[in-house]
């Protein structure tokens, strides 16, 4: 009988489970810091703009992993589709504070307002336009909305995603006023994604011919 064999300590699985509460932890974490460093005066001489900018930036980050998994699957093997509903909801809820925070911070809530910046600000109605395109993909991402919708009237839904994101990056971009790094390389790295999912559609017919 083979006593080493046994008693050698068991590998621990990690269920997808907690795989998901921790993308959700971590997804949502810099969100409490941005508001406790807002409150506390920590976000400099503007802590409503540095709270959005925080905000956003989760947001953007978030979108360009979901971009990514696919890619990951085809190219490298990492299969990590199983978590894309947690990344998607984790992008879309910073986007949500994002939002909340210009509305209720910068805006007072003021319609008339808000509806000026929206016509005055071009950055404005772009990241708008970005969140509006979220929201229905919110909303959509469960098991039962994909049996309402069917399969494949909801990809279609969620292929929206790639517009939301490449207009996040030309919000980022318009934002700033300038051309540091930063909302370059997101976009970037974005548009490189996107021009991969191009290509991959194109080579479909291509396999199925050969």
């Amino acid at each position: 009988m083979n006593t080493q064999a046994s008693t050698r300590p068991r590998a621990i699985a990690i269920q997808p489970e907690w795989i998901k509460i921790a993308i959700y932890t971590l997804g949502m974490t810099p969100a409490a810091f941005a508001f406790y460093y807002a409150f506390t005066g920590q976000l400099g001489a503007e802590p409503v703009k540095g709270l959005e900018h925080a905000l956003g930036l989760v947001a953007l980050r978030f979108l360009v992993i979901g971009l990514a998994i696919t890619p990951l699957r085809k190219i490298a093997g990492i299969n990590l589709v199983r978590y894309r509903r947690a990344i998607g909801l984790v992008a879309f809820f910073n986007a949500s504070l994002h939002v909340l925070a210009y509305l209720w911070f910068d805006m007072d809530w003021n319609a008339a307002a808000i509806g000026k910046d929206l016509l005055k600000r071009p950055y404005i109605t772009i990241g708008m336009l970005s969140f509006a395109i979220l929201v229905p993909l919110a909303i959509t991402s469960n098991t039962a909305m994909i049996k309402r919708l069917g399969a494949t009237l909801w990809q279609r839904l969620h292929k929206w995603v790639y517009l939301a994101s490449a207009a996040a990056c030309l919000h980022f971009i318009m934002v700033v006023k300038r051309w540091p790094p930063e909302p370059l390389v997101y976009a970037a790295i974005t548009g490189a994604l996107l021009l991969w999912r191009v290509w991959d559609a194109y080579q479909k017919p291509a396999r199925r011919t050969t």
